[in-house]
């Protein structure tokens, strides 16, 4: 008798290499070296020696270096995760792609919709992995909440809301000068942009309403700096969504999303560390998180398990894992209308998302009643 060959997935770890070992970074080398036992960090790169070298000390990881070419070049390294500034992600992406190397990149892709295409085609000319760091659909509650949608238990979205609010302190924001000019749009709300896009399956973003201030450190506000803002998004199904932020909750770190629809409203999110409530006479009172690698502790984890998955199916020849989730179509999407807010809270008008970018669907629109149309 003869056998047929059938692939199976091998034994070894997918080798990835940091890119950025800031406090993102080394949440995600501490999750790749630790919580994911199909992975292994295999070096570490930023231009700040002291960081690399504690990080890498703290974790056993022997290869380091100052130039995040060395990695990329690396025939010894499968992927990379890049946790660099965002001015650097899509020259990362591309230059990874070119060696053959799968990549997980944070928010966001690109400063540029037209960075980000670039960066993309050269993953889609090498056909490797690029997955990217929206780790709230990686979120249990907020996962619920997509499944209330694809079950039908909220009919069809009318009106949606997310909201980020960073924690803060009576003393406002610390170094505001350090803040670039845009960040509210293209490094915290393009959280809620996204979250939004993926509660509303099938629609694109249209319209895009966007007032902004500085209402925390007025006195930043000449140098650019935006820290309170409220965009109003409207999709092509009809519904209306609406995002906010903040950069100084006193009370703790607060993430939150809304869906309201013909059929009922579903919700997620909140700055609780546990439901544990103290009643007291001092009033009713809870703990509350102050960190986003805390309250998203296991979303930042699983996102990088996936991402995980996806390389070893790829490289072993697997089918049937499909394409990574949120890939290049939802990242170019959450950018257009961070790109198209900018616009709005610069002209003070409403700013069409096709004079930004032409934008199409990342899934299936779903039946009123459930299910994928």
């Amino acid at each position: 008798m003869s056998y047929l060959q059938h692939p199976v997935s091998e034994d070894r770890p997918v080798r990835i290499a940091l890119i950025g070992a800031g406090l993102i970074g080394s949440f995600h080398a501490e999750s790749v070296a630790r919580r994911i036992p199909g992975a292994r960090l295999e070096a570490i790169a930023d231009p700040a020696l002291p960081a690399v070298e504690a990080l890498a000390s703290r974790l056993s990881v022997a290869r380091i270096s100052t130039d995040a070419a060395d990695v990329i070049n690396d025939p010894d390294i499968d992927a990379v995760l890049i946790a660099a500034p965002a001015r650097f992600h899509s020259g990362l992406i591309a230059a990874a792609a070119q060696t053959g190397k799968d990549v997980f990149c944070e928010k966001p892709g690109g400063r540029t919709v037209e960075e980000l295409d670039g960066a993309l085609a050269a993953a889609d000319a090498a056909g490797v992995v690029v997955q990217f760091g929206f780790n709230r659909r990686y979120a249990a509650d907020f996962a619920a909440m997509r499944k209330l949608v694809d079950d039908g238990g909220v009919g069809t979205p009318q009106l949606l809301r997310s909201l980020t609010r960073d924690p803060g302190s009576e003393a406002g924001i610390a170094n505001p000068e350090r803040i670039p000019p845009g960040t509210i749009f293209l490094e915290t709300l393009i959280h809620d942009f996204d979250t939004l896009n993926w509660l509303n399956p099938g629609a694109v973003p249209v319209r895009v309403h966007a007032v902004a201030d500085a209402l925390v450190a007025p006195e930043a506000k000449t140098g650019g700096l935006l820290d309170t803002a409220v965009v109003t998004i409207t999709y092509s199904n009809g519904a209306i969504a609406v995002a906010e932020a903040n950069f100084n909750a006193l009370y703790g770190y607060d993430v939150r999303g809304e869906v309201f629809g013909s059929s009922g409203m579903a919700t997620a999110g909140g700055p609780q560390a546990s439901s544990a409530t103290s009643y007291t006479a001092a009033g009713v009172g809870a703990e509350t998180v102050r960190r986003n690698v805390d309250l998203f502790h296991d979303a930042y984890t699983l996102e990088l398990a996936d991402f995980v998955d996806h390389v070893k199916a790829r490289r072993d020849g697997l089918q049937g894992s499909g394409r990574p989730v949120p890939g290049g179509t939802d990242a170019r999407n959450a950018l257009a209308v961070a790109l198209a807010a900018i616009r709005s809270a610069e002209t003070g008008v409403p700013v069409d998302v096709a004079s930004i970018a032409e934008v199409r669907a990342a899934e299936p629109a779903l039946h009123p009643a459930g299910g994928r149309a």
